[in-house]
Formats: structure tokens, sequence, C-alpha cells
């Protein structure tokens, strides 16, 4: 194998750890941002929490493992990358700090005030992850502020139209998917609520993505890779099919296959993007010969390949604990199980 070989395939193992992330994590923030909304009292909130008790800190693995990638494989993209997003990822963990502590401590008294506070933590802090995962991978894919002096953006700079845009779709498909999700684990009255208003969810999850589609097209490059190579667009057509196969299956009222095709559309809107960067990892708006690419901040060959082997080995183990983990928690939710 050669090191340019090396080089993709680790380029296309980080794109498909950041996509696992959002599927699996988007979830539980969905239903975090939903916890103040949808729960007509105790008995419900509990059952929410109970829906992502067993699964949500798991997830979260998903994203060390993205971020260890990151790293490891392409390390001037790190040093840069945190150097750039360091106050937007700063308040991303404290989201998922805010949301973690929520979950622990939220029926830890009875005091109503107490459970308010954490209440609206939980979704406070769910939101901020997921609106601001969508403006930093909604920035990366419009191009930063480089040039020879560094990075030349703030904060300010990076809540842009196109970067709020990228955190409202983030945020609308996390939202959906955890209202597909509470489907799953509920019955009855809360079940069927919470697919009504998957159905309605729908709709704006459609509209965001057609203008961030089109957006896109205006606000970046991502489509000369799908123009110069047409086979890419499959991912477009997987990702279209997905949306509306997952319309489909809501009306039906099948959460679970809604909930499977949701997450493929996830998966590749996600790789929508990471296919559209290619060759890129930090475009740079300014001068293209100031971007990072997966060529000059990838670690050495040797580094690659110990990574490779040590991927191939223990990524299948994390894969089979977690498929073990949702099957023995598969079934729903009821209120003998709210324990939270």
């Amino acid at each position: 194998m050669t090191y340019t070989t090396l080089i993709i395939i680790w380029f296309a193992l980080w794109g498909l750890l950041w996509a696992v992330y959002f599927m699996l994590d988007g979830f539980d923030l969905g239903v975090g941002m939903l916890y103040p909304f949808l729960a007509k009292d105790e008995n419900e909130r509990k059952l929410l929490l109970n829906s992502i008790g067993p699964f949500w800190d798991g997830n979260e693995v998903w994203l060390i493992t993205a971020g260890g990638a990151t790293f490891a494989a392409f390390p001037t993209t790190y040093a840069v990358m945190f150097s750039f997003f360091y106050l937007p990822f700063m308040l991303i963990l404290l989201g998922l700090i805010f949301r973690g502590t929520a979950i622990e401590f939220m029926n830890k008294s009875e005091g109503q005030t107490w459970k308010d506070l954490w209440k609206w933590a939980l979704a406070a802090g769910s939101f901020l992850v997921a609106f601001l995962f969508g403006v930093a991978f909604a920035n990366i894919f419009h191009g930063l502020p480089i040039d020879e002096q560094g990075y030349h953006g703030t904060l300010i700079s990076l809540l842009n139209s196109y970067g709020i845009l990228g955190g409202l779709l983030f945020t609308g498909l996390f939202i959906l998917s955890g209202s597909i999700w509470i489907g799953i684990k509920t019955d009855n009255e809360l079940s069927e609520r919470v697919m009504n208003f998957s159905s309605k969810m729908w709709y704006g999850v459609l509209v965001l993505a057609v203008i961030f589609l089109v957006q896109t097209y205006f606000e970046t490059s991502l489509y000369d890779i799908y123009i110069e190579n047409p086979i890419w667009l499959i991912d477009l057509a997987i990702a279209v099919i997905s949306l509306l196969l997952t319309k489909v299956f809501i009306n039906k009222k099948d959460a679970i296959k809604a909930f499977i095709t949701h997450s493929l559309l996830i998966v590749s809107t996600t790789f929508f993007g990471i296919i559209g960067l290619y060759p890129n990892m930090l475009p740079s708006s300014i001068d293209s010969k100031h971007s990072l690419t997966v060529f000059n901040s990838a670690s050495s060959e040797y580094t690659l390949k110990i990574m490779f082997i040590v991927a191939i080995i223990f990524v299948p183990i994390v894969i089979f604990y977690q498929i073990m983990m949702y099957k023995i928690f598969s079934g729903k939710i009821t209120e003998k199980d709210a324990h939270y």
C-alpha cells in the first residue's frame, strides 16, 4: 500500500468517523432539545430520559475517536482547527458537560426548581452542540480566511449566513432524528404524538436541506468535484432517496425504518461535504495555496500504517460492543423502566 493510498484511506475514515458520530449522537441530542417541549408530565419526561439513558455516553465515544483520528492522522489540521475553532469548540464542550450533568442529576431531587434548571440545561447544551458543529463544518466547507499569517476570523465571523444555515440544518436533522427515536422507544399516545411531530418536522428539514444545497452551490466549491466526477453524485442521490423514504415511513408510523433511512440521510449528507472538500481539509477562502490538504497535513507513512493496523483490530471490537448494547436495550421504555 502506497503512502498516497494510506492518506486517502485515512481521509475517508476521518469522514466516516464524523458521520457515525453525527448519526449516533444526533438522536440523543435531538431528544435533549425536545425534552422541555414534548413531555406532558413527569412520567413522560422520565420516559424521554430513559430512551437515551443507556446510549448517550457510548455515542460520544465516536466524537473522541473522530478527534483522536484527526490528531494522529492529520496533526497539522488538528492543531490549526483547534486554534481556529477554539471558542466554538469550548462552547461545544460546555454543552456536552451541561447535557451529561443534566441527565445524571435531573432526578436527584424532587424540587421543581432543581428539575427545571437541569431540564433547560439539557435542552440548551444539546442545542449548542448541534448548532455549533453545523456552524463549524459549514465554515470549513465555505473556506476560512487563512493566509501566510494564519487565520483572521473570529467567532462572530463564523456566524455568517452560510454558517448559521449549516447550524440550523444540523439542528433540524438531529431534532428529527430524536423525535423518530422517541417514536421507536415509546408507545401509545406519546409515540403517536411524537410521530405526528416528526411528520411536521420533516418539512422543516426538507426546506433547510434545499436552501443549504442551493447556497452551497453559490458559497462553496464543493460541487466542482461532482462536476468533474459525476459518479460521486450517487451520494447525493442516496441522500435525496433517504429523505423521501423517511417521510414515507413516518406516514406509515414505521419508526424503525424511518430512523434507519434518516440515519442514512445524516451519513450521506456528511459525506456530501467530505467528498466535496477533497483533497482539502481546511480550504483557504483567500488563496488556495494556503489551504491545508490531506497531503500537506498528513502524518508520516509509518504512523499511518500503525494506526491502520490498530483501527483494523479495535474498531470492530467497539462496533460489536455497541451493537450488543443496542440489542440488549432494544425494547420499548415503559413507566417501570423510568428510573433516571
